[in-house]
């Protein structure tokens, strides 16, 4: 659709426009590449767009801890953005939660800066954020065992880790990390992201298990470790270790549109998505986690979220749910 095309549609679905909101909606269609079935499906994702867009402008104007601005998702509505984010599978167990030291934690860790994390990934259009929990866990413990900074491969885990192949995740249809890297251990391991790349974001489905990538034994998970829930202190000292996987809920307006600064906004603990946390720090003002997703780069802060850290988040259970089911895998 050429930007004339839009303006004159913009126009007739309203009498008034400003040309700055029509130059900007054009803008944000060139830059995430959006294309329109048809002219009622143009007027739907304006509609949400430019509801997002009020949103985005009268909470950046409250000076908040954090501000919002427009991504990928913004043609989105909290119905469709809930829709994107089924992907978590919550099981009933009875963890043994790991016993940490009692050292004390450093006063901030920076597993980025460190360098056991890799770049940030794109799940796509398929509910496999919990593939990508796991791998950047299995990343960061690969990583401080051996000095080695090694992509591992979630498409593995979304062809292979299921029923058939005995494990219990569902592909893009959601999972559970500690699922996972109870997979990797049975297999013996992972493949390298170049071995088995990632496909499904584009074919927004499993494929079929291959068995010809070479598996790298020493990514062979020997056991996992579940961080004692609701407690900052557990995270802490977990988090001066490794990057640990963890849960969060993140179908709020604001988390979807976040964009930078520490997240204190409103966010629940109804946990839908798996996320990597990579340390945590303050900025003077506000104590936070520093969260790695897995929705590109052009989400957040370049993919990443600041979530406020404390005990007066959900009565302890942390911003958006974060400290209520925490894991890293032990090589």
């Amino acid at each position: 659709m050429s930007k004339l095309s839009i303006i004159l549609l913009i126009a007739v679905m309203a009498n008034v426009f400003s040309t700055s909101i029509i130059d900007r909606f054009h803008e944000w269609v060139e830059k995430f590449h959006f294309h329109f079935e048809n002219d009622a499906h143009f007027y739907e994702v304006y509609r949400k767009w430019s509801t997002n867009d009020r949103f985005i402008e009268v909470s950046n104007s409250q000076n908040l801890s954090y501000t919002l601005g427009h991504n990928q998702f913004s043609g989105m509505d909290t119905v469709d953005f809930r829709k994107y984010l089924t992907a978590f599978s919550r099981e009933v167990n009875e963890p043994a939660y790991g016993q940490l030291g009692t050292v004390g934690s450093p006063s901030s860790v920076d597993w980025v800066k460190a360098g056991a994390v890799t770049p940030v990934k794109d799940q796509g259009q398929c509910g496999s954020c919990w593939s990508f929990s796991t791998t950047g866990a299995l990343e960061g413990a690969y990583f401080v065992k051996y000095g080695s900074l090694v992509s591992f491969s979630e498409q593995q885990l979304v062809d292979c880790d299921n029923l058939q192949n005995g494990g219990r995740d569902h592909g893009c249809n959601g999972g559970l990390m500690d699922n996972a890297f109870s997979w990797i251990k049975k297999n013996g391991g992972l493949c390298t992201e170049s071995d088995y790349p990632y496909v499904s974001g584009t074919t927004k489905t499993a494929g079929t298990c291959k068995t010809t990538c070479h598996v790298n034994s020493n990514s062979k998970v020997l056991s996992f470790v579940d961080v004692k829930p609701n407690s900052d202190t557990a995270m802490m000292d977990a988090l001066s270790r490794q990057p640990v996987s963890v849960a969060i809920e993140a179908d709020q307006p604001a988390f979807q549109l976040y964009k930078s600064g520490v997240f204190t906004g409103s966010c629940g603990t109804t946990l839908d998505h798996g996320v990597l946390v990579v340390g945590y720090g303050t900025d003077g003002s506000n104590d936070y986690y520093t969260v790695k997703n897995s929705w590109g780069e052009t989400w957040g802060l370049g993919g990443y979220i600041k979530l406020g850290r404390g005990p007066s988040y959900n009565n302890g259970a942390g911003q958006c749910g974060v400290l209520m089911e925490a894991s890293y895998p032990v090589l």
